[in-house]
């Protein structure tokens, strides 16, 4: 009789259930997938509506209970402690030690603190976890104002939480506007004024020096980089997160920044795989970065090492880069490649609404004339056909030609194709003449 493979999985985020499940239909090994946070997978990126009272936290999870016992997936709570590579068995916490034949590590992110004075206090959080979310709870019930450090998502995440309860909130961000190490000058500008906009206090260019507290180790008020005291009973510390690994430093397992992996996402010792936020990539594809900690490349890693477990060995091609977020009113789609400033071969088009609340950047090749990635603000595209538009290296005016076939927005909402066009062959006939570049012309218009 054949043995049953065991597979353990610790951490039950989106890479680890999505593996979890993609094994069990691949396979009959025993899989059991450990967590210390949750009972259950939810998804994280809806702590947020569950403080602002738009859903419960059990909304959040995907899968009714019982999906587990009856897909044969077992799952246990507790936090692991010990891994003996040597021996193949993991210890949880008080519990006994068991082996594996394959152990996948998807223990996610943690939120960064840098030795800020205070920052161990009473009242201040990170957002990251359910245990994050219940503490935040707890502590704002009375917080009439806080202050956020951080200017990133979960950053903006949180300061919209706090506002929609009414908190008066200071926002600080070390950058000169806010998310400029990614977004380029206009998108940064248009995302301040919609802080603004929403009343919110924001400090750019300002950092925290240090967290005050009274003699119960409570949070009174804040010190910034300019010697400014705020007075606040909340301080979220929303400054990244890094890979959850510090727990495996000295077992023997390879570590950078996060668990290092190969194309196949196997680590340095057989039989132990790393995926989602806690894995950083040895070679990263062209245009990816060692560490992507998104919601999709945790889903499609967790495919990849199911399938190099069970049946054919299959290497990560996370494809095209995408990535999506809310800053308000305000959402936001990216596709393909579009840094802050444009770098040597590359052109752009930039198309902003009267009102300033949309816009969308088009970054192609000077030359060739293939667009290589988009911004979007405030209309909705469609993943699919951007997808294909970049990896099919389409013209900047076969996209304009066909832009409607990207858009995603209800049939009422008002269109911007014709307005984008019009501005662009404008502004394109104005730079021809300036620059006597025929042959750019005849190519865009042919």
């Amino acid at each position: 009789m054949t043995k049953q493979k065991r597979i353990i999985i610790i951490g039950n985020g989106i890479a680890g259930v999505t593996a979890a499940r993609h094994i069990r239909k691949n396979s009959d090994c025993k899989i059991t997938v450990i967590s210390g946070e949750t009972d259950y997978f939810y998804s994280r990126t809806a702590l947020m509506y569950v403080y602002m009272g738009h859903m419960e936290f059990e909304h959040t999870q995907p899968y009714e209970n019982w999906f587990w016992e009856k897909n044969k997936i077992d799952l246990m709570k507790g936090w692991v402690t010990n891994v003996d590579f040597e021996k193949k068995s993991i210890k949880i916490e008080d519990k006994k030690s068991l082996a594996y034949d394959s152990l996948i590590i998807a223990t996610g992110s943690v939120s960064n603190k840098f030795g800020w004075p205070g920052q161990d206090a009473i009242g201040v959080s990170g957002l990251y976890s359910k245990q994050d979310l219940e503490y935040i709870t707890a502590q704002t019930q009375t917080t009439k104002r806080a202050v956020i450090v951080g200017g990133g998502l979960i950053g903006i995440e949180l300061v919209e939480m706090l506002h929609s309860r009414g908190i008066e909130v200071t926002f600080l961000v070390r950058e000169r506007s806010f998310w400029d190490i990614v977004l380029p000058k206009e998108e940064s500008q248009m995302i301040n004024q919609e802080i603004l906009d929403q009343h919110i206090d924001l400090r750019l260019e300002t950092e925290l020096k240090k967290i005050k507290t009274d003699s119960n180790n409570q949070v009174t008020s804040v010190i910034t980089s300019d010697g400014e005291e705020i007075e606040c009973t909340f301080v979220g510390l929303t400054v990244g997160v890094s890979p959850n690994v510090n727990w495996l430093k000295g077992s023997g397992l390879e570590l950078n920044r996060g668990v290092l992996v190969n194309e196949y996402l196997e680590t340095n010792i057989p039989d132990v795989y790393a995926i989602g936020d806690c894995a950083e990539h040895r070679n990263p594809s062209l245009g990816r970065r060692p560490i992507e900690q998104v919601w999709y490349t945790g889903r499609m890693m967790g495919e990849v090492v199911a399938s190099t477990i069970t049946s054919d060995k299959t290497a990560y091609r996370p494809g095209i880069w995408f990535n999506s977020a809310k800053f308000f009113n305000i959402e936001y789609q990216t596709y393909g490649t579009v840094k802050p400033e444009l770098e040597s071969g590359e052109s752009q088009f930039v198309w902003q609404s009267e009102d300033g609340k949309k816009l969308l950047r088009f970054v192609f090749e000077t030359e060739s004339m293939s667009v290589l990635g988009v911004n979007v603000f405030g209309i909705r595209m469609r993943h699919d056909v951007w997808d294909g538009w970049i990896a099919n290296n389409r013209k900047i005016n076969f996209v304009m030609k066909n832009l409607e076939l990207a858009n995603f927005d209800p049939e009422f909402y008002k269109a911007h194709e014709f307005s984008i066009r019009e501005k662009f062959n404008q502004e394109f006939d104005e730079i021809a003449v300036e620059n006597n570049r025929v042959s750019m012309i005849k190519r865009l218009f042919a």
